[in-house]
């Protein structure tokens, strides 16, 4: 299956290090490598602090990456340079940001706000079409077309979210890179920003690239998890296989964080506590275990986390 499906965004050994020589260095990413096949989402997922967002601010070029290579669709876009060549590649690419309240212009009238793109990229001939792209946009998200005359103040914080996803939306792009676009929502309105991605992906088989804290929101809406740590990626796989049998001690201390509305399991459920390994000459990348299924080891861990996953699969299927 994996080989007849398009990759449509191919990242190989990203870097992005900040203050590069001096003594408060921060490798924010550290040689990473992901591929996401079109029309897929390709969750990544870990704590504050593990580098996911400036993962996607790297793939989108908000940051010029130290190292690596950004192919998207077949042009690596690290080496993008002129204004034109970045614009074109902006139009295909956008972003929704983690918080609402910041990502839009409190000046701007919503109708504005959505149309920038519209106006930059000369997507309407005159006003009366650009006005029926807003109202359209503003349908499509869920909010009436009345309210592109209001300000960004006068929205709530899940309504604002629905403004920054028609923003989004209104250059017709072909990815989106969803940075924790549910983190600063009431729990009651994630459900629905979640359904909207879902649908507006069958709807116009985007892409998503969706970043997130949450284990189990992440399983939700992805096919397939990458889970961050200190700027590496140390697991990588299909949505169940990370979620039921990941097995690196990382990956296993963010599952063991899940509550479940079950009573008798939160009496007995213990936090597992990662402890980093410590730094050894072994050389420790990407490894693949089982079939897709990818855990940051080093040669000799390879055959200790296949049996991990044997044991896990073989207790899953007694129960």
């Amino acid at each position: 299956m994996s080989d007849k499906r398009k990759v449509l965004l191919d990242v190989k050994g990203l870097k992005q290090y900040f203050n590069v020589g001096r003594p408060d260095e921060v490798k924010a990413v550290d040689d990473i490598s992901f591929h996401i096949y079109e029309g897929e989402t390709f969750g990544l997922v870990g704590e504050s602090g593990s580098g996911k967002s400036t993962t996607g601010r790297s793939v989108i070029r908000l940051y010029d990456p130290t190292d690596g290579e950004i192919i998207f669709d077949g042009e690596d876009i690290s080496k993008i340079r002129s204004k034109s060549g970045m614009q074109a590649f902006r139009r295909e690419v956008q972003m929704i940001f983690q918080d609402p309240y910041a990502s839009l212009n409190p000046r701007m009238k919503v109708n504005d706000i959505i149309a920038e793109g519209i106006d930059i990229n000369h997507l309407a001939k005159d006003a009366a079409e650009r006005e029926q792209k807003v109202n359209e946009l503003l349908k499509v998200v869920g909010l009436d077309p009345s309210h592109g005359t209001r300000y960004p103040h006068e929205f709530s914080g899940g309504q604002r979210q629905r403004i920054g996803i028609a923003r989004a939306l209104a250059v017709d792009p072909r990815f989106i890179i969803c940075d924790e676009p549910i983190s600063a929502l009431d729990v009651s309105i994630q459900a629905q920003v979640v359904n909207l991605l879902q649908d507006l992906q069958k709807d116009a088989g985007l892409t998503y690239l969706f970043i997130a804290h949450d284990l189990s929101m992440v399983k939700h809406i992805s096919d397939r998890i990458g889970v961050m740590h200190s700027g590496r990626l140390l697991e990588m796989g299909s949505s169940d296989d990370v979620y039921n049998f990941g097995v690196h001690p990382y990956t296993e201390s963010l599952l063991s964080a899940i509550p479940l509305p079950d009573p008798d399991y939160e009496r007995t459920r213990t936090r597992i506590v990662y402890k980093p390994q410590p730094e050894d000459n072994k050389e420790r990348k990407l490894r693949e275990i089982t079939p897709e299924h990818y855990v940051y080891c080093s040669e000799d861990e390879v055959e200790v986390y296949r049996k991990k996953i044997e044991e896990k699969k073989a207790r899953a299927n007694h129960e």
